[in-house]
């Protein structure tokens, strides 16, 4: 039984923040044991504040075997043992809000650990009280699985469960169950656990899978996927029609739209709205507001690096939100990787410019752990891999543990993320070249030019205007927000440009002074700018 901790956010805060997800197991550790935890997020408060960040998602940080790394939850009412506790955790919702930042519960509704209480009672008997809590279906005539879905890890989504004869479904690992959503008793659960975190003071939720909770109630085959399909979706060879993706799921969401607004209109949702056609994403958003406040725009995140790609998107984006939605810009993830390396290969200037377009487009910024310094994913061996993709498909993929390695703080030992000499739970990548302390002694650093930007978001609108575009080609692309025009050059030549005189606020070049009135007639490779009027 929680005790509700009374805390306001102001209406629509978001849309001029910027929100920074914290792998909460490799950002800090506070306690020397090698695995980051909530202690070690509070001890680095301090960065997040300067940077001028106001919302931090955490990764999941509640009790769970760890065989997906928090996202197969074993009790969704506490915290894992390994990461603090309850106490540790109202203590952060604290300490983050004296600063004005909001905490943002990873929640995990899809499924949960086949270690949960729940399921445990629901595969001793098809009579159990939980039974009907999962989705549970007979073989075949034959023994098969009762449809052709597949798993996201790989392999049939249905495992035998040799007990009770049925098959059970997990859209993940066989660890990962999934929830049957269409039995009252799941949806009378979750609005008590959602309601248990917000009685604690946080802002809201990232929802896990937000566009999977129910399924098909006639478990009808996925159709196979053709050349019309989005690249990644055809990777996984049937198309996710009736084990994800229902209309019914919209129901849900209008229902935790209803609860998180009781407690005030600054409370917030952010669905892991894994669609690829910006048309999909924009039902999520729903009518008059009642549905997500932000959902992820995964064709954005997995563009290439190139100006006609990621504008067309973008341009896309804007014409299907319904009116008055907000978009959300992000380049990286626990799941999708680092951006410094997938879009720009480890190169600086690449990395700066960037940062100069998530943080400029109109829309709120999420940005991942590490992107405020650039840090570039990092290779972990085989025998050092946690992430079951990783150990599964080794070395056809590497897996997901690579982008997931220890923030770095410094160059010394332990990078500053543990104490030295202590073994991290996975391998720290190289400090040597790209740690927070060296950057801050820097004026000039990619550290310094993030602040930068986040500081004009609110000095100079930055990011908050209706996006106009004023030119783009495959290199170039130009356009205009809330009064200032914001331009990049996406290639290795230099190119000239005609832009309106005006003052020039930012430029994403290392070294460059273009300070004072002037008229931006080229950009170097890999460049862009910000220009306010004179």
């Amino acid at each position: 039984m929680s005790t509700r901790r009374e805390r306001s956010w102001p209406a629509g805060w978001w849309r001029g923040g910027v929100c920074y997800q914290v792998y909460v197991r490799s950002f800090a550790d506070s306690n020397g044991d090698g695995i980051g935890d909530l202690g070690g997020v509070i001890e680095r408060l301090d960065h997040l504040e300067r940077l001028g960040v106001n919302g931090l998602w955490l990764s999941p940080v509640m009790p769970s075997p760890d065989r997906d790394w928090g996202y197969d939850v074993s009790d969704y009412r506490s915290i894992h043992p390994d990461l603090g506790d309850l106490e540790t955790f109202d203590r952060l919702v604290d300490e983050a809000g004296r600063r004005g930042m909001g905490i943002l519960v990873d929640l995990v509704p899809n499924h949960t650990s086949d270690r949960h209480p729940w399921f445990a009672d629901a595969r001793s008997s098809r009579g159990a009280e939980h039974r009907d809590w999962y989705v549970w279906v007979d073989p075949t005539a034959d023994g098969a699985p009762p449809n052709n879905w597949q798993g996201v890890f790989g392999g049939s989504a249905w495992t035998l469960d040799e007990q009770t004869g049925q098959w059970y479904l997990h859209n993940f690992l066989p660890e990962q169950p999934d929830l049957n959503w269409w039995d009252e008793r799941v949806r009378d659960e979750f609005d008590g656990i959602l309601r248990f975190w917000l009685d604690r003071g946080v802002a809201g939720f990232r929802i896990d899978v937000a566009h999977a909770l129910v399924k098909d109630r006639l478990l009808r085959d996925n159709p196979p996927t053709t050349e019309a399909d989005h690249p990644v979706i055809r990777r996984l060879a049937l198309r996710e029609v009736y084990n994800m993706n229902r209309p019914e799921v919209h129901d849900v969401l209008r229902r935790w739209r209803r609860i998180v607004d009781a407690y005030g209109p600054g409370r917030l949702l952010v669905g892991e709205t894994w669609v690829f056609g910006v048309e999909r994403l924009a039902p999520f958003y729903g009518t008059g507001s009642d549905e997500l406040d932000l959902g992820f725009n995964f064709p954005f995140a997995f563009s290439e690096f190139d100006a006609g790609e990621l504008g067309t998107v973008v341009e896309a984006t804007e014409a299907a939100l319904p009116r008055d939605a907000w978009p959300v810009w992000t380049g990286s993830n626990h799941d999708i990787g680092r951006f410094p390396t997938r879009w720009c290969r480890g190169d600086e200037a690449r990395i700066r410019c960037a940062l100069v377009l998530l943080l400029s487009l109109r829309g709120t910024t999420f940005l991942y752990y590490g992107d405020e310094i650039g840090m570039p994913e990092a290779p972990v061996p085989r025998e050092l891999l946690r992430d079951p993709v990783g150990l599964a498909r080794w070395p056809d993929d590497e897996g997901r543990d690579r982008f997931r390695t220890p923030m770095q703080w410094t160059d010394g030992p332990g990078a500053g993320f543990t104490a030295a000499g202590v073994e991290p739970w996975l391998p720290v990548g190289d400090a040597a070249s790209c740690n927070v302390g060296s950057q801050e002694r820097d004026p000039d650093s990619t550290l310094h030019l993030v602040r930068v930007l986040i500081g004009l978001r609110s000095s100079a609108s930055l990011g908050l205007g209706a996006y106009r575009t004023v030119y783009r080609d495959r290199s170039l692309w130009a356009w205009s927000s809330g009064g200032l025009t914001i331009a990049a050059n996406l290639s290795e030549e230099r190119a000239a440009v005609d832009l309106p005189r005006g003052r020039v606020l930012l430029t994403s070049s290392r070294g460059r002074d273009r300070g004072g009135p002037a008229r931006v007639d080229s950009l170097e490779p890999w460049e862009a700018v910000v220009i306010a009027p004179e």
